[in-house]
């Protein structure tokens, strides 16, 4: 990644210190939400607000430079666009793992031309346990 100035170009918004810290540190961490991304920008801008983030963060979503995962249960978590790809959630932990689309795409792809459905996007979550969460369950027993 790292063109955040010509990705926030590209949506029409301005370039400003929140919104590329925001991207970075998306783009440095993976999958984060609102709490985790304030508290690193807070670590290099100690003056920042929570709501400037929360506003930042609602605008970069709105203009698809960022997304929005869903976690049943949990704060949803926020990623940077990026190619298709799908979601290993982890509902112990939260946990948020991309995987590859091309697993998928053959199956995706037959099933849409079976509805006759012409598909524009995929956006897929698993929801399960991760490694370290199976692990953590396998010593209580």
């Amino acid at each position: 990644m790292g063109d955040y100035i010509s990705m926030l170009k590209q949506s029409g918004l301005k370039t400003t210190f929140q919104r590329l810290y925001i991207l970075q540190v998306l783009d440095e961490c993976g999958h984060l939400d609102i709490d985790e991304i304030y508290s690193n920008v807070l670590f290099v801008h100690p003056s920042i607000s929570l709501a400037t983030i929360y506003k930042n963060i609602l605008m970069l979503v709105d203009k698809e430079v960022i997304k929005e995962v869903p976690i049943e249960g949990k704060k949803s978590k926020y990623e940077i666009v990026k190619q298709d790809h799908f979601h290993l959630i982890c509902t112990e932990c939260g946990d948020v793992e991309d995987c590859d689309y091309e697993e998928l795409s053959d199956i995706v792809s037959l099933s849409s031309k079976r509805h006759k459905f012409l598909q524009e996007k995929v956006e897929l979550s698993v929801y399960g346990y991760c490694k370290k969460c199976i692990d953590k369950i396998n010593e209580k027993s």
